[in-house]
Parts: C-alpha cells; structure tokens; sequence
C-alpha cells in the first residue's frame, strides 16, 4: 500500500514515517522543510519527499497513494495566534482541499491528525468524550474543529475520512520540539536544574508519547472500514491525564537536584481539559500505548545526557516552533504568507 504523508518531516511525522516503513508500508513524505536540518536523535532511513506546501499540492505530487495520512499544520497554539488568518487558511481550507483532492482520485482513506485541544475548557471533574462539545480557546484549535466539521461533511461510500484527537505528545523525535509540555518541563529541568512552570500548575492535560500516537494512525489505517468510517477517536490513555503540576512533579522527582519553579505571576491557563480514551481502547484494540508520563521523563533525561543537551541548544530556535518561524521571516527566508521566498 502507498502511503502518502503530510508532515512527515515533522516531530510527529519523522517517527511515524520509520514506524510505517517498518511495517512494509510505501510511504511518500510531503513537507514544506521548516525544521529540515540538524537531526535531534538519528533519522534511520531515507524518505522520498515531495517539497512543497499543503497549499500547492497537485494530483501529480499524488499519484497511486492508497491512503493520505495529513498531519501538517501550523502546530500549537502559539504558532495558531502568529497569524490566525494563515491558520485557518493553512490548518482549515488547505486541509479540505487536500481531502477533497484525496476524494478525486479514487484515495478512500484519509486519516486526519487532530487535537484534544479543541475541547478547550472543560470541568475538572468530567473525562471528555467524543461527543463532548467543542470550546476552543485558540486560533490552532478552532481550525480543528473547523476542519473536522468541514471534512467529515464530503464523506461517502467512496471517501472515509478519520479523525484522530492527539492528546499531547511528547517524547524524543529527530524534530525535536520543546514547546511540547513534557518535552519542555523535563529539558528544562535537564538543562538549568528549575522546572520551570509558566501557569499556575492547575490545568489538565492528557498527554501520550509520540510513538503511541503513530500506532494509534498504523491501528487506524488498518482497521476494516465500517468500524472507523468518518469517525473521531481520543488518542491517549484514561490513565495519562494530569494537572500540569503533576507532571511536573514528576520530573522533580526524577532529575536530582531539581526543584519547581513557577513563573512570576503565574496564573491559572484557560486551556483544562480531561479526556476520555475509552472508545479507541474499545474500536481500535490493536491500539495499545506503550509509554506511561514516568517512563517518558526517564527516556527524555537519557537522551539529553547522552547528547549533552545544553540551556543554549535547548532556548535555540532550532526546536520551538514558534521561534523557528521568526526566524525565517526575519532572515527574509519566508515571505509573509509562509511560503518560501524564492532567489533570483
């Protein structure tokens, strides 16, 4: 089976493609190349890829894929709120028209990386379903939900669409990203002996490694139609939903000599929520995550020993998306729609 993947140079995309690789999938990356570069942990194998923007691509840059894996988008929130008119055009209608040009050329299968984040706000003390009502706080994650609704509505018997709501991520990639919660406290901890905390430490979060979320998309590329047809799954485990101050704990409790700081004037962040994994442990039982947060800390500390990560490399821009994207348009490499600039 081809598989044609958007994002796959990306933090979530560089550990997916190995894993389908793996499994004797043939995979065809597509990627603009914003963190194409210095590798965090070895990239081991070599990925044909198509360099170009979601916005632009063709059927030609498509051609015979069995199944669209689109994990590309302006990703987090405070990449959403650089512009979040780009957002919606790049996370929102780029990502339906990639659908519907999926939908065109005969493509059934087209597996969407979604976001918990989508659910926003939520009480403390419910676990969110599925069919939770969405409440947004960002510009990243209203093009989500925008995208979802969009997406789902061009469904049909010749075209399923599935939705696959990340909880957060974490854990080591080749595109190592530190403005992931976990990757953030852990590294920071690591790198200066303070986890630093920029909230008030109360709010929910569901988090899952990296390598768990790619099997959630292997389990779903492979599940029989009828089961997953235009449908929405949590990706997580019940067991994995902290309070940022948990977490945190966590890593203070695993770096020695570190101790918890909160950020002057720290206070609550809108964004709580609590989710419930339920339904893919129960439609999806191939889907089976591996990492627990404990597990993760341990694996991120190793790592950063073994590569001596430094407080310099760790406030770079080489991995924080936010900074990364200055960067770029600050050198003139970007234009302001966040495409290329071309020499000449």
């Amino acid at each position: 089976m081809k598989v044609f993947m958007t994002g796959s140079d990306g933090y979530i995309g560089s550990v997916m493609a190995k894993m389908l690789i793996d499994r004797g999938y043939d995979v065809l990356g597509c990627d603009t190349g914003f963190f194409r570069g210095r590798d965090f942990v070895e990239m081991e194998y070599n990925l044909p890829t198509v360099g170009v923007d979601i916005r632009d691509i063709a059927e030609s840059d498509v051609d015979g894929a069995d199944a669209f894996i689109h994990l590309a988008a302006l990703s987090n929130d405070p990449m959403g709120e650089l512009d979040p008119k780009l957002t919606d055009e790049i996370n929102h209608i780029a990502s339906v028209g990639l659908a519907r040009l999926c939908k065109r050329i005969g493509c059934e299968r087209f597996l969407y990386a979604s976001s918990c984040s989508m659910y926003g706000v939520s009480a403390a003390d419910q676990a969110l379903t599925e069919e939770a009502p969405f409440n947004p706080v960002s510009a990243y994650a209203l093009s989500k939900v925008e995208a979802e609704r969009s997406i789902s509505r061009l469904a049909d018997r010749h075209f399923s669409p599935v939705f696959l709501r990340n909880a957060t991520a974490y854990g080591p990639s080749p595109r190592m990203r530190f403005d992931l919660v976990l990757n953030n406290l852990v590294g920071w901890g690591f790198a200066t002996g303070k986890v630093r905390i920029m909230s008030d430490g109360t709010p929910w979060r569901p988090l899952v490694h990296v390598e768990d979320i790619s099997q959630a998309f292997l389990a779903a590329l492979e599940a029989p139609r009828d089961m997953i047809h235009n449908q929405a799954f949590n990706v997580g485990a019940d067991s994995q939903n902290f309070k940022v101050r948990e977490i945190a704990g966590f890593v203070e409790k695993t770096i020695p000599d570190c101790k918890i700081e909160y950020a002057h004037n720290a206070a609550p962040d809108p964004r709580s929520y609590r989710v419930d994994f339920s339904k893919i442990a129960t439609i999806l039982p191939a889907f089976k995550p591996r990492w627990t947060v404990e597990q993760g800390v341990r694996q991120l500390l190793h790592i950063f020993k073994t590569r001596g990560l430094t407080r310099q490399e760790f406030e770079s821009d080489e991995y924080t998306r936010l900074k990364k994207l200055k960067h770029l348009l600050m050198t003139g490499r970007l234009l302001e729609d966040l495409r290329w600039k071309r020499l000449g």
